[in-house]
């Protein structure tokens, strides 16, 4: 059996795919929208965390050292030790308010008083300075307890009180409860942002959900409305890969992809401008790692599409070959080639890993790769902003934000790679969906077809010429003509084009040059519906749906009664065997109808063109896999049936065809011979050397 080359039934798709995946969000704009609000108060509020903490630091826990103004008793936050202060600066003009201020000295603290503005930059100084010429007071009644300490600032000698720990928190009362407002404002973000998170991905989902369903549909319905020609070229398995695995590799896409590059291109945005804000020379060191991190990005995202391609295309063609083998298990095992398929599978599936191990490895070299290089800048900044922590320059708290930031900046840059290789995988599956949406219906409709209100069957082959492919001949120059209730049969060798003439009938190919004529009306001139519904076919190879007996008839048609089936079921003589079942016409089927036998499905088949009360009758080796005994409850329905239909027959065995009106011998596309049962015979042609052949049992 050759193997089929599915990368050669790929075609590149060449059209704008973002532009066009992004038309099937338009419906839903709104809801998109709100959902990117959402996740941009959401962005907004994870930028501003960081600078919470960071106030909550050099306000209030390294804030020790901001002044205590003093102020009148009614303007005071604290009382202490008979001092009136306040962290509030009353705005006295010339740094001669009065101030007090703690010291932390030897892990200890101690409060210095009777000070003026003008003091805080020297003892600032002092302190950078690290505390030089201090000496310990003793306490005035007991020397072995330290009072305090001593010093000069300014030329003068000044003494700092030691702070017993009551004191100390009594002071610092504002800065707990500063951190504790601080605290509730993060909860508070923390919750509100947890409930938008909620918010936004249900909105996600939901519109993410209805777009796949959209496009799920759109493709399956466009894959009914495609020609039977597109099934000769196109595998069933690469059609239900379309369908179902590319479809839904979309479904990532719209959910989060295409709101989170937005999401984090605003990141780093505002992580940018912030960290320029806060130290312009520590954001551009970070920044002199960005052209390496985008080239590195570039080069992923060029080398990872093509990988996905190739993983995409590998795994439409192991669904084709499962699609193909499954089905055809039956045959496998008739000819014990059970082995031989596993080892076919084996190579499949190993071709398949090698791709995706492609993708692994392409994916493993590239995060770790942008990890290293955010974590090498994080170590840089933190040298060079923990240096200026400690000459002074730079705050402890501003050092938390920025180094909040910077981590966190890097974090959306890996994110947007990783969104770059899933929005990659996505473009893949869309560029193969869409190369089945643009596949073109050859069978065209007209805008404004005629609409026969009721047909009476007559068909008319004028010099009908007909091809699968190019030139290659099938039917040449073929004419007859088929009156309103006559009963027509073709036969012929196999090959010889009779079931080409029975689709071209139903217009599931269209012909190169003549004419196809329905009630004198091109075929090309009228509806597709109501030619279709006029024409009953049953065909060698019957189809049975999963689901009962009663939907295979009806074949979810709501306007066929119960009674309606029925009496088909009686006229195609399956009424005795329906009735035999458990269930009757709701006895389950399963897929293929695999519990029936061979008969059985055929008389199915038969029921359900008749409860389509068709004009035409087409019946394409009806009976090759009937017993005789089923047979001869079909030729004894036929007899009723084929009354007042145009019935057309194609068989191998000439004795189901005898009484037929007229039979037309096919011989390589031409009509050689026609006429009755025994005028054919009696010309003593291609007719009666296969009726003598089967005859003979040949």
């Amino acid at each position: 059996m050759a193997q089929l080359n599915e990368e050669a039934l790929e075609t590149k798709y060449n059209g704008n795919v973002f532009a066009r995946l992004f038309a099937y969000v338009k419906p839903h704009i709104k809801t998109m929208l709100l959902a990117l609000f959402l996740v941009l108060t959401v962005t907004g509020i994870d930028l501003i965390k960081p600078v919470l903490i960071g106030k909550a630091i050099d306000d209030h826990i390294e804030g020790y050292d901001q002044p205590f103004y003093y102020v009148s008793p009614q303007d005071a936050e604290i009382t202490f030790d008979g001092l009136s202060l306040s962290r509030k600066n009353p705005a006295s003009a010339g740094g001669v308010q009065e101030v007090a201020r703690l010291i932390y000295y030897n892990e200890e603290y101690y409060l210095l008083t009777d000070l003026t503005e003008a003091d805080l930059e020297p003892l600032k100084a002092w302190e950078e300075a690290g505390h030089p010429a201090v000496s310990v007071s003793a306490h005035p009644t007991d020397p072995a307890v330290i009072y305090g300490i001593r010093f000069s600032l300014n030329g003068q000698e000044r003494e700092a009180k030691l702070l017993s720990s009551d004191q100390l928190s009594q002071l610092r009362a504002a800065d707990r409860s500063g951190v504790v407002r601080i605290g509730l404002m993060y909860a508070g973000l923390l919750v509100v942002g947890f409930f938008l998170q909620i918010w936004q991905n249900w909105l996600l989902q939901k519109t993410g959900q209805s777009i796949i369903l959209t496009i799920r549909q759109e493709v399956f319905e466009h894959v009914h409305s495609l020609p039977l020609r597109f099934f000769d070229t196109n595998p069933v398995g690469r059609i239900v890969t379309r369908v179902t695995n590319d479809v839904e590799s979309l479904n990532q896409m719209y959910t989060q992809v295409l709101v989170r590059l937005i999401s984090n291109t605003v990141l780093i945005i505002g992580y940018a401008v912030v960290m320029i804000s806060i130290d312009p020379h520590l954001a551009l060191i970070s920044f002199l790692f960005l052209p390496v991190v985008f080239g590195i990005t570039l080069a992923f995202r060029i080398l990872i599409r093509k990988i996905y391609r190739i993983v995409r295309t590998k795994i439409s063609a192991l669904n084709t070959f499962l699609s193909e083998n499954i089905s055809g298990m039956k045959l496998i095992q008739l000819f014990a080639r059970e082995k031989t398929k596993a080892g076919e599978f084996r190579e499949r599936t190993d071709d398949l890993y090698k791709s995706q191990m492609k993708e692994l490895f392409t994916f493993g070299l590239f995060r770790p790769g942008l990890s290293f290089i955010a974590n090498f800048a994080y170590a840089l900044i933190i040298y060079r902003s923990g240096v200026s922590v400690l000459a002074g320059t730079l705050s402890l708290g501003t050092l938390y934000i920025f180094t909040s930031y910077i981590r966190s900046f890097f974090e959306p840059i890996q994110e947007l790679a990783e969104q770059f290789s899933t929005l990659q995988n996505a473009m893949a599956s869309a560029e193969k969906i869409f190369t089945i949406l643009d596949e073109k219906n050859t069978i065209l409709e007209r805008e404004d077809p005629v609409r026969l209100t009721e047909f009476k069957g007559r068909i008319e082959f004028k010099n009908v010429w007909f091809a699968y492919e190019n030139e290659d001949w099938v039917l040449k120059d073929i004419s007859f003509v088929i009156e309103p209730g006559e009963r027509v049969a073709f036969v012929g060798a196999t090959g010889a084009g009779k079931s080409s003439i029975l689709n071209l009938i139903g217009r599931y190919y269209d012909i190169q040059k003549g004419e196809i004529l329905i009630d004198g009306v091109n075929i090309k001139d009228l509806s597709l519906a109501d030619l279709r519904r006029a024409i009953g076919q049953v065909q060698q190879d019957v189809f049975i749906f999963t689901g009962d007996i009663r939907s295979n008839i009806r074949l979810l048609d709501e306007s066929i009664t119960d009674e309606e089936i029925r009496a088909a079921s009686e006229a195609a003589n399956a009424k005795h065997f329906i009735e035999n079942l458990p269930a009757q016409y709701d006895e389950p089927v399963t897929e293929r109808g695999s519990t029936l036998s061979a008969g059985e499905r055929q008389l199915l088949s038969f029921a359900r063109t008749l409860a389509y009360g068709p004009k035409i009758l087409v019946l394409d080796e009806a009976t090759a896999n009937i017993d005789t005994e089923t047979e001869q409850l079909i030729q004894a329905a036929l007899e009723k049936l084929m009354e007042g239909r145009t019935s057309i027959l194609v068989a191998h065995r000439l004795s189901t065809i005898q009484h037929a009106d007229e039979i037309l011998v096919m011989h390589k596309g031409r009509i050689r011979e026609r006429g009755t049962h025994q005028e054919l015979l009696a010309m003593n042609g291609i007719y009666k050397k296969l009726y003598e052949l089967q005859a003979q049992g040949v």
